[in-house]
Formats: C-alpha cells, structure tokens, sequence
C-alpha cells in the first residue's frame, strides 16, 4: 500500500474489528451467564461460542465496512485523523446497542435493520473522522 491515507484506513478498520470484537465478547459473556438457560457445561460453552462467533462476524462485518469507506475517502484524497477514537466510539456504539437489545427484548429490529444500522454507524462515525483539507492525516 504505497498511499499512506489507505495505510491509515486499513489500521483503522482492523482497530475498528478489534474494538466492537471486544464489545461483543463482554456482551456474549454476560449474555450466557445472565440471559440465557443451559443445563450443563456444555450447553453453556455452546452458548458462550456461538455468541463469540456472532460478535466476531458482526465485527469483521463492521471492519469492512470501515475500510470500505476509508478507501473511499482515500481515493477522494481525504484521510482520517483520531482513528484510535473512532474504533473505541464503533466499539461503544456496538456495546450500549447490544445491552440495549439484550436487555429490552423490544427493541430487537431484526437482523436485516441491525445490520444496516451498524452498518449506517460505522459508516458515520468514519466520516466524522475525516481530517480538513490540507491537514495531514495520522493514525492517532
């Protein structure tokens, strides 16, 4: 990657994965301890794992599209700043909207508007982070 605004977007968007990774590691934790019934261990564990491997898709997911948008911005010549901020807001974001869900079944959309809705966050919070014209973009 010879252009340093694409650098920035792709240590980003993996700072971004990492970020709502871990949002969705606590709340499949406290999900399978608090919210979810399992008569052994191994219905806990099987709990436990399939919560993990949903977060880490929505994740990646989230990743993509961070990356995505940052190319886009690249290519428009523009770069992102306070990126360290950025992936840290996609991460809380991730967090108060899955305990929001978890915790008030009825906000539950479905899967389609929750993944256009984390989709529409990444997307926002990524652009809120463009740095002004003539501005250097760096990766902190």
């Amino acid at each position: 990657m010879a252009n340093p605004r694409l650098r920035v977007g792709a240590y980003y968007a993996a700072w971004a994965t990492v970020c709502a990774t871990v949002a969705g590691a606590i709340v499949a934790v406290v999900h399978t301890l608090f919210f979810s019934a399992h008569a052994d261990a191994a219905a806990f564990l099987l709990t436990l794992g399939g919560d993990l491997a949903t977060a880490l898709g929505l994740a990646v997911g989230q990743g993509v599209v961070a990356f995505v948008v940052a190319a886009l911005l690249a290519a428009l010549g523009r770069g992102l700043r306070t990126t360290v901020l950025l992936g840290l807001v996609i991460g809380l974001f991730d967090l108060g909207m899955y305990l929001l869900q978890m915790t008030v079944p009825a906000t539950e959309l479905g899967w389609g508007p929750d993944l256009g809705l984390l989709a529409a966050a990444t997307v926002l919070i990524t652009v809120a982070g463009v740095a002004p014209a003539g501005v250097r973009a760096s990766g902190a």
